[in-house]
């Protein structure tokens, strides 16, 4: 059969893909080795966080179905980092994992232009040099114009707990060596990585009494731009905080010698920032405890996952460390944590559109690509649906810069980077993250969405009211005074709030730290019935102006400098600040512009810096 377009893989990156896809009018094809295991999810209940969440809410901007389906399966909503500035906070979600992922089944085998079958792909069909099709384990052949390939841990997936190994994509699921086979057969260059995964208990055989409690928000904040807060109120459930002790330690540093990580057993690379448990012991020999956080893997709370216990010890290892764990003295394991290796693709060998370069029409996303996360996944599966199917339209490229999200930046690092361990997006990566918030992820992105068809015209006019007063709001402050007469004297007295002695700009009065939106509503009654959303980012643009007016002069300044034309016959080996290996791929390019030497695999904004400055001194000669 012939499709536009087929996705392989039914995880968090498949999924948006398919689904931006079929959406946008393309007939597509959703190939998965289990329907019942669509958007698994593999490790921690949760989705979001420091960072994450602004992926989750661009996701969702974009018209992604992540944040609707956090919303419709929560256990429990948090604003992490609330008492800190908006750009660093993120929104974190417990939800139902086996609810999360049969609402998103659901959606995929109800949606139009969407077929969903339960096979393996084996192989990719070219013709002269471009995608043509896959051949399945059954021998079926469906053909297409473009492919997007979102295997996870898939391809030559190898699970360890302790001695034990096991060819596995998840723990109960086979892996896929044929079509790991089959890319390098293209010419794509492939590696290999290591992430893990943590135990999970009975919560029968917890003892409840013996943790820290930590509750959701009191008044709990939807994901999804596209959901009523009005009349949001899900069922929340509280999560445990538990620690490691010297015990604990003494356990785990006595069985390095069978733990994978450290006998050689395990090839692959890890992430850093999410070390197991035995490389925390092993790197910070001073910690006398780590937390662990006990998270509910359903609304039923009958099984816990052990969030910061990641592991591939031996199990009676795993056994023996929780048992020394204060309140888990008589925990009863229902799944051993484990390492998984698996393939990817280093994503230098892929563009912006998430299009490899050697194979027309072959779209990777998720952790093929290097990523680690959910979230991660899911931007840019939705960003290879969304340009292949551009790409049959013969439309232009839709590429987010590291100025409009967060999906920006990671896309932008992975392929001008690359990646030798599994990337993870922090809010550090973000050079214009006090613009790029989670608050006005609808402001930035939702146009896009809607332009693609994947945003419904409510939700588009809700995003322009709020734009709309957004933009009235703060001309009406940056046009009006407070003058320090006896009424306003009084009025600032009675809201605890500085008196002044001169007239002030509103916009400065409302931008103090102490300022709130009920004061808003008392010394700015024009904006009173502008909606609570639209009042937010009125306040936060005002408290945050100075700085925000910094990050887009140096926006502007970028676009300018990228603007500039290289000379030809440029020697860069002359121009001092570049190294060798920068050097090498401007000689081998010959960009144009710094726009096109950006676009450089390798090429690093201060390489950028050190060819303007360069550029410049040689014009004023």
């Amino acid at each position: 059969m012939k499709y536009d377009i087929i996705v392989i893989g039914g995880g968090h990156a498949g999924v948006e893909a398919a689904l931006a896809s079929a959406r946008m009018g393309k007939i597509t094809l959703l190939l998965t080795m289990s329907i019942d295991q669509i958007a698994a999810i593999s490790c921690n209940p949760a989705i979001g966080g420091l960072a994450k969440g602004h992926l989750t809410k661009e996701v969702d901007a974009l018209g992604g179905i992540m944040a609707l389906g956090a919303d419709k399966t929560g256990i429990q909503f948090k604003i992490l980092n609330a008492s800190k500035g908006p750009a660093v906070r993120g929104s974190r979600v417990q939800i139902d994992m086996d609810r999360y992922k049969n609402y998103i089944k659901n959606i995929c085998l109800s949606t139009q232009n969407l077929d969903v079958k339960q096979e393996i792909a084996n192989q990719i069909l070219l013709k002269d040099n471009s995608v043509d099709g896959v051949i399945t384990h059954l021998q079926n052949r469906y053909y297409a114009k473009k492919i997007i390939l979102s295997s996870g841990t898939f391809l030559k997936g190898l699970i360890h707990v302790g001695e034990f190994t096991k060819k596995a994509g998840r723990f109960s699921e086979f892996a896929s060596y044929s079509l790991s086979d089959s890319l390098k057969e293209i010419g794509l260059e492939l590696s290999r990585l290591k992430t893990g995964t943590c135990p999970r208990i009975d919560s029968k055989s917890i003892n409840f009494s013996n943790f820290e409690i930590q509750h959701g928000d009191d008044k709990p904040t939807p994901f999804s731009f596209r959901t009523d807060k009005e009349s949001f109120n899900p069922t929340q459930l509280p999560c445990l905080i538990a620690y490691t002790n010297p015990t604990t330690h003494k356990i785990i540093e006595k069985n390095f010698h069978r733990a994978p990580m450290f006998t050689g057993q395990i090839e692959g690379v890890g992430p850093r920032y999410c070390p197991s448990i035995e490389d925390k012991i092993n790197r910070f020999k001073d910690r006398d405890r780590h937390q662990l956080f006990l998270e509910p893997q359903t609304s039923d709370a009958n099984e816990y996952y052990i969030n910061g216990l990641t592991t591939s010890l031996p199990p009676d290892v795993q056994l023996d460390v929780i048992h020394s764990i204060k309140g888990l003295e008589n925990a009863k394991i229902t799944r051993y944590g484990y390492a998984i290796e698996y393939d990817y693709v280093n994503p230098t060998q892929i563009k912006h559109t998430l299009e490899t370069k050697v194979i027309n029409g072959l779209y990777l996303a998720g952790q093929i690509n290097g990523t680690t996360g959910y979230e991660e996944a899911a931007a840019q599966g939705l960003m290879a649906g969304i340009n292949a199917s551009l790409a049959i339209d013969q439309k232009e490229p839709f590429i987010l810069k590291r100025s409009e999200a967060y999906i920006g930046v990671m896309i932008d690092d992975l392929v001008t980077k690359g990646t030798n361990e599994p990337y993870r997006m922090f809010t550090s990566r973000a050079e214009y993250r006090l613009l790029l918030r989670e608050d006005n992820a609808d402001l930035r992105l939702m146009p896009y969405g809607y332009k693609f068809g994947l945003i419904d015209d409510t939700t588009h006019k809700k995003m322009l009211t709020k734009s709309y007063e957004l933009h009235k709001g703060i001309r009406y402050l940056e046009n009006n005074y407070l003058t320090p007469s006896k009424e306003n004297l009084e009025l600032l007295r009675d809201n605890h709030e500085e008196k002044i002695t001169d007239k002030v700009l509103l916009k400065n009065i409302v931008g103090r730290k102490s300022f709130t939106i009920e004061k808003l509503d008392i010394f700015a009654k024009e904006l009173k019935d502008f909606s609570h959303e639209s009042k937010e980012q009125i306040l936060i643009e005002a408290k945050y102006a100075h700085y925000i007016d910094k990050q887009k002069r140096q926006i502007n300044k970028m676009q300018n400098m990228l603007k500039i034309k290289i000379p030809q016959n440029l020697e860069f080996e002359k121009i001092s600040g570049l190294s060798n290996e920068i050097v090498e791929k401007l000689n081998t390019f010959n960009p144009p512009t710094l726009f096109a030497a950006s676009q450089i695999s390798g090429i690093t904004p201060a390489a950028l810096d050190v060819l303007q400055i360069y550029i410049k001194a040689i014009s004023q000669k």
